[in-house]
C-alpha cells in the first residue's frame, strides 16, 4: 500500500512538472507574438485617425504609423479669406508598447497647399512625426519664413541626408525648418503625390514628415519608398529606413507609416 501511494505521489509530481513546463512555454510563446499598440482616436473630417506601433516577435518596434478611415478625406475644413488654411490635428502616441524616438504626431490638413508654387500648392496632408515634445514644438518660432537660410538654423552636415537642402522660405513657426530633396519628381515638373521631408530647429532634428496629396490618397495607393538617412541623429534611438502609404481594402483603412526601424 505504501509503495502504491509513493507511485501515485511520484506520478502527480511528474504531471505537475509537465503542466508547469507547458504553461511556461505558453507564456513565452505569448510574449513572442508580434503586437499592435494603438493611440487614442482623433476626429478629422468625417472620419478618425490614431497612431500605431507595430512590434516584432521580440517586442521591438518595426513600424510607427498613423491609421485612418477614408472619412478623413471628406468633410474637411476650409479657411475663410485671410485665415490660415492649415488645420493641425494632434495625435498622441500609444500608452502601451515600446517607446520610440517619436514623441507625438501632428497631421496638418493643408486646405490650399503651401509654397513653393506649382509644387506643393495642392491640397495635401503633412504627417509630422515629432522627435521633440509638444512643449518644445510650441517653442519653435521664426521672424520670417526665410529664417531657414539663416546660418544659426543650419544643422551640422551629418544631421542632413545627402541631397537635402534648406532653401529660404521653409521656416514655419510651431513646426521648424523644412529640408527638401530637390531631385524628387515634384521638382521635375511632375505632379506631387508623396514625398519625405526632414525638420530642424536651432540646428537640431525635430521631425520626420511624409507629405501626401489628397488626390494620391483618393487613388487608394500601395506605395513605399526608402527614407534617406543622415549619418547621425540628434536624438539617440532607432530610425526608419522606409516609409509607406497604403490602403487596406480588407479593413477599409489607410496607413501612413515609418517602417524598417533600426
Amino acid at each position: 500500500m505504501v509503495q502504491i501511494r509513493i507511485q501515485v505521489w511520484w506520478i502527480s509530481v511528474k504531471l505537475l512538472a509537465v503542466i508547469s513546463i507547458l504553461l511556461g512555454a505558453g507564456s513565452v510563446l505569448a510574449q513572442n507574438n508580434p503586437e499592435v499598440h494603438e493611440g487614442a482616436a482623433v476626429s478629422i473630417g468625417n472620419g478618425s485617425a490614431h497612431t500605431v506601433i507595430r512590434t516584432d516577435a521580440k517586442g521591438e518596434p518595426v513600424s510607427i504609423g498613423v491609421v485612418f478611415t477614408p472619412g478623413i478625406l471628406e468633410g474637411l475644413p476650409t479657411a475663410n479669406q485671410g485665415e490660415d488654411p492649415n488645420f493641425p490635428y494632434l495625435l498622441l502616441m500609444p500608452t502601451t508598447g515600446p517607446k520610440t524616438v517619436i514623441d507625438h504626431v501632428v497631421i496638418n490638413w493643408e486646405s490650399e497647399g503651401h509654397p513653393p508654387a506649382n509644387v506643393y500648392d495642392v491640397q495635401h496632408f503633412d504627417f509630422h512625426f515629432y522627435l521633440v515634445s509638444q512643449a518644445e514644438q510650441m517653442k519653435v518660432t521664426f521672424s520670417s519664413s526665410n529664417d531657414s537660410a539663416d546660418p544659426s538654423q543650419l544643422p551640422a552636415p551629418e544631421l542632413v541626408p545627402q541631397g537635402y537642402i534648406m532653401p529660404p522660405g521653409t521656416a514655419v513657426s510651431g513646426m521648424g525648418v523644412h529640408a527638401i530633396n530637390p531631385t524628387t519628381p515634384e521638382f521635375q515638373h511632375q505632379p506631387f503625390t508623396a514625398t519625405l521631408i526632414y525638420g530642424y530647429y536651432n540646428q537640431q532634428q525635430t521631425f520626420i514628415e511624409p507629405m501626401v496629396s489628397l488626390e494620391f490618397l483618393l487613388s487608394k495607393p500601395s506605395f513605399s519608398a526608402s527614407v534617406p538617412r543622415p549619418a547621425a541623429y540628434t536624438k539617440p534611438g532607432a530610425y526608419p529606413s522606409t516609409y509607406a502609404i497604403n490602403f487596406d481594402a480588407a479593413n477599409n483603412v489607410y496607413e501612413v507609416s515609418l517602417k524598417d526601424i533600426r
